[in-house]
């Protein structure tokens, strides 16, 4: 994706390194806090009972970064201007123990069977602090969808806010039109801000 900045590049996050993924995720903040695991608790789990070193050894093993021979990976990393500047999280939507089983909003309405693994999850869009609205989470979902399309998937969900007006937290997970604008559509809206919207294959 061409920018006014120059050219965002997206590749699977096992061909890039472990530095790139950190300096994406910061030193502080949700980022750093999350390590993209907030969907990967297993039950009981919380934050507060593993330290972010822990979350970050997790996120290590699931992105198998560093191996660009590797079949399978975790997320996508961003750069612009050979600088990484952005992630997202992809995977196979079973893979996602805590959206399936902590969270009940995406599955309200619906008559879907969550641990289907041919349906896909795309379950957070970060760009880097600075590198904010310039178009970077717009390249990781475009390419989310192809990435998802080349390894099989049929269909791909993300669970994006209606709104830019959100607590940091909640930030995360993309907002409705950057999703709109790759060709996906809405399934539900199970709350005045969340939204699930789905690309089928």
């Amino acid at each position: 994706m061409t920018t006014a900045e120059g050219i965002i590049t997206v590749i699977p996050a096992n061909e890039a390194s472990w530095d790139d993924i950190q300096a994406v995720l910061g030193t502080r903040g949700t980022g750093a806090l999350c390590q993209c695991q907030r969907y990967k608790l297993a039950p009981g789990e919380s934050f507060a009972g593993s330290p972010a070193e822990e979350r970050a050894h997790r996120l290590r093993e699931q992105t198998d970064t560093g191996h660009p021979e590797s079949s399978t990976t975790s997320g996508l990393l961003a750069y612009l201007g050979g600088l990484p500047v952005g992630w997202c999280a992809v995977e196979p939507r079973p893979h996602y123990t805590g959206l399936i089983r902590a969270f009940r909003v995406p599955w309200e309405g619906r008559f879907e069977d969550p641990t289907d693994p041919d349906v896909w999850a795309l379950t957070c869009v970060f760009a880097r602090a600075r590198y904010r609205r310039r178009g970077v989470s717009r390249a990781l979902v475009r390419a989310a969808v192809e990435y998802a399309r080349q390894r099989g998937a049929r269909a791909l969900e993300g669970y994006p806010m209606t709104t830019t007006r959100a607590i940091a937290e909640e930030l995360h997970v993309g907002t409705v039109r950057t999703f709109a604008e790759a060709g996906f559509r809405e399934v539900s809206h199970p709350t005045p801000r969340s939204v699930v919207m789905r690309i089928d294959f």
